[in-house]
């Protein structure tokens, strides 16, 4: 059968093999295939007879004309799809057009039959055979992605789909076999090649199999790509020191999942000591590496003054910049400039940053007994806190000498002279003596007396008086005492809320900090001073952040009283408190940690009764990360977190039936206090929300009216 059989007319018996030639063969107007098949079919058909030869014949019919003569030609009644992948293989010079093509004669049936028969009785392989077939492939052949696309006509990135679903536990791969798991499940388990993982998460897995569900629980131990331990290390060096990350081919990642938590948090430590070690060396007595900001160190912070330039170098930064604006004129950007002059002009501006960067510095004394702290940023950058100096490195004070003589007596109580036996005349020894602590204390008495009447009368000197006894509780932590009976305490949010510090608003708050403490004086003396110095404006400014650090609105279940939680909804009122640029509620910051009734609750307010129905009946951990999902971006605040909007109501007075008028004032009624009420006044099975949420799954499901 090598041979080509030239065929002239119509053989006399049909169901024989023969061979025509690509360029005799032609589309039959009898085929049943109306809709032509696609380009990435042909594709892949062509690729399949270039490595493997054409597996399954032509089933033909000879071209005859009206009077009945053949004209040498055949229509293709079965296998047009492999008719037109071998004139693609011609038209890319693989083959010649006249390329003998193997095909089946068949006279006797009826072409339009035959044709339908073969797209209608066949059967497509499963899936799942697919994947382990591909599989296979590369396990015992040792073909990589490329190759395996190649000769199937599918592109690498599919092939890597479909061997990454190969390597599903086969008792999945059964289960998906017989419908108990759809497609997008099982690319879920695919996302790790641990079979004895994939075969416990489908165990645990309750009716609710979502596939972000099962890529959830798969990586519930894993470290997400966009964590900032993540991000600090990156996945190149996490991969080079042995680590492992898991990518999910079938949906977006985000960079996927740091397998080993253990390692990366060791890789962060390592390097941070590395970073720590390269401070210390200049100068600093201790440096302390960790991923978290000890935010309740409780020492006092110094800060870099401002140092003098030199001549030499005055006159270089002047040169340097005049320099760079030349460069840059015309240019809106580096990336706009030829490439000789913007690494001339980045190597200036570096060069104006050096010499700015001397503009500042730390006093040698507070270098040699202060330290830094190295740690981790919410974004995953590396901070650096220079200048925190502990208790016991402090400067003390010189003690002052005892005094021999104190007007006293040896009980304590004043020395009471006889007036009797006394000397009228005065010794002079007496002279030098100090005056009784009676008399201090009457005199000074008097003088604060004084210091009352005139500071309430001059406003603008009350104002210093006042944020100086606040900065020196709040900047320099009791280094330093004023005469006002005002204490400044700022209660450490981290021992109420974890991680805390290190949110957006935290390091906001502590930049803001920072940035005041820049400007003060080191030492206390050169408070007062510098507080009178200031401008209006600066002043209140500083008062005010000092003011803002005393806040304490944390609701403890210890305290029995309520007015200072009540005065706290007046101040968020006054400053119109907008807490939903500055917390989310995700399943770990809320969902997670209350009941499956104030879940259904929330998605109820944030989104639609509807919406909440439909997760009631999952567990509790799915429920919760069910509605992270469906809260976000709503701005959906607990009723703790919301600010209750004053409401004015304008009554017009004016063209207003009598029957219009309210017989009486009805109370405002918002949204925030529906979702208090709710809250306040909880189901009977749900009494106290405190209580752990119940496991059993038998148990009938809290019913969620919207109002």
């Amino acid at each position: 059968m090598n041979a080509v059989t030239e065929t002239v007319a119509a053989e006399p018996v049909s169901g024989v093999e023969i061979f025509v030639p690509l360029n005799k063969l032609k589309k039959s107007p009898r085929n049943a295939r109306k809709v032509p098949h696609g380009e990435a079919a042909i594709e892949a058909l062509a690729a399949s007879i270039q490595h493997k030869g054409m597996i399954q014949n032509l089933v033909v019919e000879p071209e005859v004309k009206a009077d009945g003569m053949p004209t040498g030609c055949y229509f293709v009644t079965a296998g047009e799809g492999r008719r037109l992948a071998m004139l693609l293989r011609a038209k890319r010079k693989q083959i010649k057009k006249s390329e003998p093509v193997r095909c089946w004669l068949d006279t006797a049936n009826d072409p339009a039959e035959v044709s339908l028969d073969e797209n209608v009785t066949r059967t497509a392989m499963h899936p799942a055979d697919q994947f382990e077939r591909f599989h296979e492939l590369s396990r015992d052949k040792g073909w990589g992605a490329e190759e395996i696309g190649a000769r199937f006509g599918v592109s690498p990135e599919i092939v890597k789909r479909r061997l990454r679903l190969g390597s599903v536990s086969p008792k999945l791969m059964d289960v998906y076999r017989e419908d108990g798991l759809t497609l997008d499940q099982l690319a879920a388990f695919a996302i790790t090649d641990d079979h004895a993982r994939q075969e416990q998460v489908f165990e645990n897995l309750s009716w609710n199999k979502e596939p972000w569900i099962i890529r959830r629980d798969l990586t519930a131990s894993n470290v997400p790509a966009s964590d900032r331990r993540a991000v600090f290390i990156g996945a190149d060096a996490y991969v080079e020191a042995g680590g492992n990350v898991i990518r999910d081919l079938f949906t977006e990642d985000d960079g996927g999942f740091f397998e080993d938590a253990g390692l990366l948090d060791t890789l962060v430590v390592e390097r941070l000591r590395e970073i720590a070690g390269d401070v210390l060396a200049e100068g600093w007595k201790w440096a302390e590496a960790s991923i978290d900001y000890p935010h309740g160190h409780g020492m006092r912070r110094t800060y870099p003054q401002h140092v003098a330039l030199s001549d030499e170098d005055e006159a270089r930064l002047a040169q340097a910049a005049e320099a760079h604006d030349a460069l840059i004129e015309g240019y809106d950007s580096y990336e706009d400039m030829p490439e000789d002059v913007a690494a001339k002009a980045e190597a200036l501006s570096d060069e104006i940053d050096a010499i700015s960067a001397k503009r500042s510095g730390y006093d040698p004394a507070v270098v040699e007994r202060g330290g830094v702290f190295v740690s981790l940023g919410s974004n995953g950058e590396v901070k650096i806190e220079r200048g925190h100096v502990r208790a016991e490195d402090e400067p003390q004070p010189e003690a002052e000498p005892e005094d021999e003589g104190d007007g006293t007596d040896a009980e304590g109580g004043e020395a009471v002279e006889d007036d009797e036996d006394a000397d009228e005349e005065v010794d002079e020894a007496d002279a030098g003596k100090p005056i009784s602590d009676s008399l201090i204390r009457d005199l000074t008495a008097h003088r604060t007396l004084g210091l009352r009447l005139a500071l309430g009368e001059q406003h603008d000197m009350a104002m210093v008086a006042l944020t100086h006894a606040l900065v020196l509780d709040l900047f320099y932590h009791g280094f330093g005492k004023s005469c006002l009976t005002i204490t400044a305490k700022s209660e450490d949010l981290a021992t109420h809320a974890e991680g805390i510090g290190d949110t957006k608003a935290g390091e906001a708050l502590a930049a803001r900090h920072d940035q005041w403490g820049a400007q003060l004086p080191d030492e206390t003396a050169d408070l007062w001073p510098f507080l009178v110095a200031l401008d209006g404006d600066s002043r209140t400014a500083l008062l005010a952040h000092c003011v803002s650090l005393t806040v304490n609105a944390v609701k403890v279940p210890w305290e029995r009283f309520a007015s200072r939680i009540e005065a706290a909804e007046g101040l968020a009122e006054a400053v119109d408190l907008d807490m939903t640029a500055k917390w989310t509620a995700t399943a770990r910051s809320y969902f997670g940690r209350v009941t499956k009734a104030h879940i259904a609750q929330a998605v109820s307010e944030a989104v639609s009764p509807e919406a909440a129905e439909r997760i009631v009946p999952m567990k509790k951990a799915d429920m919760a990360d069910a509605a992270e999902r469906l809260v976000a971006g709503t701005g959906w605040l607990p009723a703790l977190l919301r600010t209750t909007e004053a409401e004015s109501e304008t009554v017009e007075t004016e063209n207003v039936a009598a029957d219009e008028q309210p017989a009486e004032a009805e109370a405002p009624h918002t949204e925030a206090q529906d979702g208090e009420d709710a809250m306040a006044q909880p189901t009977e099975a749900e009494a106290d929300p405190s209580e752990p949420e119940p496991e059993d799954e038998d148990q009938p499901h809290y019913a969620v009216a919207a109002e």
